[in-house]
């Protein structure tokens, strides 16, 4: 499968190819030109500077003159970044149950929409459940995402239990046979340690009713508010235990480096990217696929 034509990095893609074909040959200005391209682009210096450094070892080790090996090369880098193999597919295991965090307003509700409908496609059976119970309307929005997918949603009214939903939609996950449940939590990152409670609260609910069932923790992290996401999934990381990450709105911004930074510097594997408003607009994350959009490839 083929990523359809969009400019995950806004002018990244532009910027790297101008930078690197502008010039007959390869020097340390061109190589710091590169370098504050990356870093603008909100890849983190440490990320950055680890780039570089393997592309001059590479140059030095290759004798490299010609600016379009030094494409081909930053291309074969940059996925190396970001490319976890298997860690970046959704586990085949069934019955599984998927958590979905992220802060409020960062795309979780809709990601999960998006998610319900790629998994239905590929055969799955869905459940939804409305554990976000903390945030007015957050249910009723799940709701309606689960109307246009023909899937149901358990839900309790607002200000409920969010492990007592769990529980409900566990039962009901087992009576229809269903073969993945999705779970939207509250995304109160303000408060650690009433999240980090809350969602050790919820696991222990799954483990011990939904013993036989698989887990996948997934963080959505919004492509726009850049070095901030970073910021999120440090966060995340440490109030549960992330098995990967979905990037939204990559469909047209400029900060869509943070791939890079966070899959190089807390090893958390990108599952999804989101490329439009669509429903059909969540995509399994390749990195070869990924990088050679921005080398328009």
């Amino acid at each position: 499968m083929e990523y359809e034509k969009k400019s995950f990095f806004g002018r990244l893609s532009e910027r790297l190819t101008d930078t690197i074909m502008a010039r007959g040959k390869v020097d340390e200005d061109m190589m710091e030109e590169l370098e504050e391209v990356l870093i603008t682009s909100d890849i983190g210096m440490e990320t950055t500077l680890k780039m570089m450094e393997q592309l001059r070892q590479i140059i030095k080790t290759e004798v490299l003159v010609n600016p379009e090996n030094i494409k081909k090369h930053l291309k074969e880098i940059m996925i190396g970044i970001v490319d976890r193999e298997e860690l970046s597919l959704i586990t085949k295991e069934r019955p599984l149950v998927i958590l979905v965090v992220g802060i409020n307003g960062g795309g979780k509700t809709t990601t999960i929409g998006k998610l319900a409908y790629l998994l239905k496609k590929q055969g799955d059976g869905i459940l939804l459940a409305a554990a976000d119970t903390f945030r007015a309307a957050a249910s009723d929005q799940l709701e309606i995402w689960g109307e246009r997918n023909g899937i149901a949603t358990i839900r309790h009214k607002e200000g409920a239990d969010p492990s007592a939903v769990i529980f409900d939609a566990i039962a009901s996950a087992k009576a229809r046979g269903t073969s993945v449940l999705i779970v939207d939590t509250a995304g109160r990152l303000q408060n650690k340690k009433n999240l980090m409670l809350e969602l050790e609260k919820m696991n222990k609910v799954i483990t011990r009713e939904y013993p036989d069932a698989a887990r996948e923790t997934l963080l959505v992290l919004d492509a726009t508010t850049g070095k901030n996401a970073v910021s999120q999934a440090k966060e995340f990381s440490q109030v549960c235990d992330l098995s990967g990450m979905v990037l939204t709105k990559l469909d047209g911004t400029a900060k869509g480096g943070i791939v890079f930074t966070i899959v190089d510097e807390l090893n958390l594997p990108v599952k999804f990217i989101g490329v439009g408003e669509r429903i059909e607009d969540l995509k399994p994350f390749v990195a070869e696929e990924f990088v050679g959009g921005i080398f328009d490839e």
